[in-house]
């Protein structure tokens, strides 16, 4: 891989938590509002961003497969969904118990671990 594709999976890992967390706050503030789903859904400004975000980041994500194999790039991927627990009790005060940091520990050995070099 060259730098310029680790720069591009290593931001997508950061963009994968952070749609997550748009997320979780589009939830947040959907609870607040009154009304059908489909109404709740439509004014939920926070979903239509965190939507977009997801959109512009599938887009990244297709051309980071464009010039990585998938089985490199998905590894980054999961270290993103690795910072999701922790993200998520930093900002919105979930509980982190020892089971969840060490399952995702464990996710992040194996990042470590597929990319070595032999």
């Amino acid at each position: 891989m060259t730098p310029r594709d680790i720069a591009l999976c290593a931001s997508f890992a950061l963009i994968l938590p952070i749609g997550q967390m748009m997320f979780k706050a589009a939830a947040v503030y959907g609870q607040k509002l009154e009304g059908p789903f489909l109404c709740k859904v439509v004014q939920n400004w926070p979903l239509i961003m965190a939507f977009g975000w997801y959109g512009a980041s599938a887009l990244l994500w297709y051309y980071i497969l464009t010039r990585t194999p998938l089985s490199t790039a998905y590894a980054f991927s999961l270290v993103g969904s690795a910072l999701v627990p922790l993200m998520a009790w930093l900002v919105f005060k979930e509980p982190m118990t020892w089971r969840i940091a060490a399952g995702y520990a464990l996710i992040l050995a194996g990042f470590f671990v597929t990319q070595a070099r032999a």
